[in-house]
Order: C-alpha cells, then sequence, then structure tokens
C-alpha cells in the first residue's frame, strides 16, 4: 500500500511546484532525482541519509516529498518484516534437525492473507526433492474440520439435525445408539470406541478394504465406552459415520461433496481425497523412524484412506484460502462458526474444550482454536489466533511418534506475535 500511494502521486504527471508562479507553472520531478529515489529503496538508503541527499536537490515538488516519506516508510517495512521471517526460518530449520523431519511445509495468515509460504528439508527423500509451499502433504485428523463444515452445511439447508438421532441415519443401528445424535459424533461424545485403538481388538484391519455398509457394521458391533454426553473421549469413529451420514442424505460420497461446496469454491485446487493409485502432483512421501532409521510409510487399504475421520491430500496454499474463508460467510453463516467453535457441554453440565473439529483453548489471554493430524507417515498442525487474526499451518513428512508440527507452529507464532510464547510447548493432538 506505501508504494501503490507513491506512485498515484508520481502518475498524476504534473503537480504543483513550490516556486511556481501564480499563473500556475508546474515542473515534472527531474530523471536525476527520481534515479536517486530508486536507487536509494532498491540499496536501503537509510531514511535520514536519503532525506539529507535529497534536500540538496532544488525545487522539491509536495508529490516528490510524499515519494520519499512514503518510501522510507516502506523500506522500513520491509526490513522488519524481512527480520522476523528469517528467525522464523532459523527456528524452524532447527526444529527440522532437533526433531530429525526430513521436510516441512509451512504457511503464515494474517487478516486472512497468505504472508509468508515456504518449505524447508526434502518432500521426497529417495528422489532428492526439496519440499516447497505446493507440496502436497496428508491431512490426518485436520480434515474432521471440513467432515464438520459439510455437516454443517446440511444443519443449514435443514437436512439433518444436530439433535437428530443418528438410527434415522443408519437403518440397522444397534439398540445401544438410540441415544446417540448427530452433536455426539461432532463433538465425540458419543461413547463409541475409535475403531484405530487398541481396545477395539483390531476390529477393523488397516490392511483390508471395505465398502461403507462393512465398516459401519464392524464399528456397530463395538461396546459403546458410556453412555452418549457422558464424557469425552477422541474417536476417528464417530467422523467415519458422519461421513457415511452425508452419503445417505445428499447421495453424494462424501469427498464428491467436499470437492462441489467447499474445495471448487474456494479454488482449493490441490486439495482432493487421497488416491496412492493417482498421479498428484507435488505429492511428498510420508515416514516413519524406525531404531533410528527412516522407513517409508506403511500401506493402508485404499478404501480406508477416503473416510471422513481425515484422509485428505492439500498443501499450505489451500488452507491459506481455507483460512481466508472462516472469517466471512462464503461457506457458513456466522452463527454456525459460533457452534463449531464452542466447547461441548457435558450431561453433567461441565464444558470440554472441543467444538465440531477443532480443539478450543486459550493461550496467553489469546483466544486458539486448533487442531493436529496425523496418518501414514505424515503430521500436521493448524493454529488460528482468531481475535490475533493470526493462522499458523505447519504440516510434516514424519510420524506422529517423532514429529510434532504444534511445537513448531506456536514457536512460528510467538515470533510473529510474542505475547504468544508459552512456558511449555504446544503438543500436536
Amino acid at each position: 500500500m506505501v508504494v501503490e500511494a507513491a506512485a498515484q502521486a508520481l502518475r498524476v504527471g504534473t503537480v504543483n511546484s513550490p516556486t511556481a508562479s501564480a499563473e500556475g507553472n508546474t515542473r515534472r520531478p527531474s530523471i536525476k532525482f527520481l534515479e536517486r529515489a530508486f536507487l536509494a529503496m532498491r540499496y536501503r538508503i537509510s531514511g535520514t541519509v536519503f532525506l539529507s541527499a535529497v534536500m540538496k536537490t532544488s525545487r522539491l515538488i509536495p508529490a516528490v516529498w510524499l515519494f520519499v516519506a512514503l518510501a522510507a516508510a516502506a523500506v522500513g517495512q520491509t526490513t522488519q518484516a524481512e527480520q522476523v521471517s528469517g528467525k522464523v526460518d532459523a527456528f524452524v530449520t532447527s526444529e527440522l534437525r532437533v526433531q530429525h523431519v526430513p521436510g516441512v511445509a509451512l504457511g503464515v495468515m494474517r487478516e486472512g492473507r497468505l504472508v509468508k509460504a515456504a518449505g524447508y528439508g526434502m518432500a521426497n527423500v529417495e528422489l532428492g526433492v526439496a519440499a516447497k509451499p505446493e507440496s502436497i502433504f496428508q491431512t490426518g485428523s485436520v480434515g474432521k474440520q471440513f467432515t464438520a463444515t459439510a455437516v454443517m452445511m446440511l444443519v443449514e439447508e435443514g437436512r439433518v439435525g444436530l439433535d437428530h438421532k443418528i438410527n434415522k441415519y443408519f437403518a440397522n443401528a444397534p439398540a445401544a445408539w438410540k441415544d446417540i445424535t448427530v452433536r455426539h459424533l461432532l463433538t465425540h461424545t458419543s461413547g463409541i470406541p475409535d475403531y484405530t485403538s487398541e481396545k477395539t481388538g483390531g476390529a477393523i484391519s488397516l490392511h483390508t478394504d471395505y465398502t461403507e455398509e462393512e465398516l459401519v457394521r464392524k464399528i456397530a458391533g463395538l461396546p459403546l465406552d458410556f453412555q452418549p454426553g457422558e464424557n469425552w473421549s477422541y474417536s476417528n469413529s464417530g467422523y467415519l459415520l458422519l461421513g457415511v451420514l452425508i452419503h445417505d442424505v445428499t447421495g453424494e460420497f462424501y469427498g464428491d461433496f467436499l470437492q462441489q461446496r467447499i474445495f471448487r469454491p474456494l479454488e482449493m485446487t490441490s486439495t482432493r481425497i487421497i488416491s496412492e493409485a493417482d498421479i498428484v502432483p507435488n505429492r511428498s512421501a510420508g515416514y516413519r523412524l524406525v531404531n533410528g532409521e527412516l522407513k517409508n510409510q506403511e500401506w493402508v487399504a485404499p478404501s480406508l484412506n477416503t473416510t471422513a475421520d481425515g484422509a485428505l491430500y492439500t498443501n499450505v496454499l489451500d488452507l491459506a484460502k481455507w483460512d481466508a474463508a472462516l472469517y466471512t460467510d462464503k461457506l457458513l453463516k456466522s452463527p454456525s462458526f459460533g457452534q463449531m467453535w464452542t466447547p461441548v457441554r457435558l450431561n453433567s453440565g461441565k464444558t470440554y474444550p472441543y467444538g465440531f473439529g477443532w480443539f478450543i483453548a486459550e493461550v496467553n489471554g489469546h483466544r486458539l482454536l486448533e487442531h493436529g493430524g496425523s496418518w501414514q507417515g505424515f503430521t500436521m498442525h493448524i493454529s488460528r489466533y482468531v481475535d490475533d487474526q493470526l493462522t499458523v499451518v505447519v504440516m510434516s513428512n514424519l510420524d506422529s511418534q517423532h514429529s510434532d508440527p504444534g511445537k513448531i507452529a506456536q514457536g512460528v507464532a510467538a515470533i510473529y506475535i510474542p505475547t504468544l510464547k508459552k512456558s511449555e510447548p504446544a503438543v500436536s493432538k
């Protein structure tokens, strides 16, 4: 904006000279003067030195003085931004070494605008491909916020009710589900066990393909951990069921619904359902550490990479568009977002800091909406300091046992806003 204002002043063509006569003589800025001005900006001569040199030039005109002042201000702003960016680069590079992460993509958004996008390390170690802002990573559970948004779209349209019992959408639901609502699934308070947890006894094998009906039947066979609304327990099963619910209500696979209602309208052209068979430009490779040795990600059956609990590809450039949309009503009305970002209330009256697809926190008085995700050798974290309009996205290609993008996201945020510095690092969830 600073440079644009200066350029606007110079585009006028002719401006009044301080020595112009009463007849209104005008004078254009000299070529020599403009050369000095642009050289000063290019080599970042300080405002004081620049102004001292300029004062030796006779008959300065008001618009040129304006250009001088704005140019000096622009130099100062650019220098400060570069200093912050340099600190971020140094911090992220250091964390890569400490955590032994092959590669990271970083996105920083201020007031809904992407102000920094960078890649560090390697997106693909075997092929020697460097990480960059365009690099595609898996979202893991960060994808749940898209599923929750899709459900809320259907709620706004009157096609789904948050307090509807889910047996309305699942014809063969077991008796144990009779009191479970859509809200319970969204907030992890249904009592349905997480199909990825060890206590489910391998009810669902990650190496076996299932139809949606088979997955629902497998989950329906699991006994509840607690009665609906009595407690909070993270459950991928609940969000898998929400994907099936979206399919049932709309007649569309949930991934197709996301494309039509979210990704395409926001021009998130690199975001899609995971497919290891398709050719995906800029796809990164996921890794895990085994006894200190880097290994490729473990194979997962294709059908389990299409479920609504977080099976998405995306990059920081697309997530910047997503972040910007969350400040508007492009996707949902403000009251709907308000429900998504309100802590769930349990049957006891107590609350838990989770809404619909978002953890809700506070850092030194700054409100924070966040979520982590990990799947197949990828780990990521999104942190939205909504009152500060600062968002940090960190995507890594190392397993969650050895990678902590939440720590990186918190550290980067504190560089931009020092009051966000925490005594203890944030932990990816």
